[in-house]
């Protein structure tokens, strides 16, 4: 069994997350501005870190959601796809716990910066 490596992640990137949604994962190059000739820094256009947390929160809100419609409606015969019910579950659980860890890491992170020494 290969397991999943870099050689074959590009494969499953194209073919494994492309979901009925049409959603599928992209990944933007950051765009970091440095200061400018006059000394000020220049802002730049992208969205402020509460905001990026903001909507990761949102996304994961939402795909719980989901994930508990989706559970209603089979639960009360509304559907018979019990594959679609437990990938959107999992996708919503894979969501929160990835939510969690970050929430954990930004936690680290400020303590971290509380022990700094000015």
């Amino acid at each position: 069994m290969d397991g999943f490596t870099v050689s074959n992640s590009n494969k499953f990137l194209n073919t494994g997350l492309s979901s009925a949604e049409g959603q599928s994962l992209r990944v933007d190059k950051p765009s970091i501005s440095g200061p400018s000739v006059t000394g000020e820094t220049s802002s730049t256009d992208g969205k402020s870190f509460a905001d990026t947390l903001k909507d990761a929160v949102g996304n994961v809100n939402q795909l719980q959601k989901t994930s508990d419609k989706k559970m209603q409606d089979l639960a009360t015969g509304r559907t018979d796809n019990v594959a679609d019910v437990m990938i959107t579950a999992e996708k919503a659980d894979i969501a929160l716990r990835v939510m969690v860890q970050v929430r954990n890491k930004i936690i680290d992170a400020y303590n971290e910066i509380m022990k700094m020494q000015v």
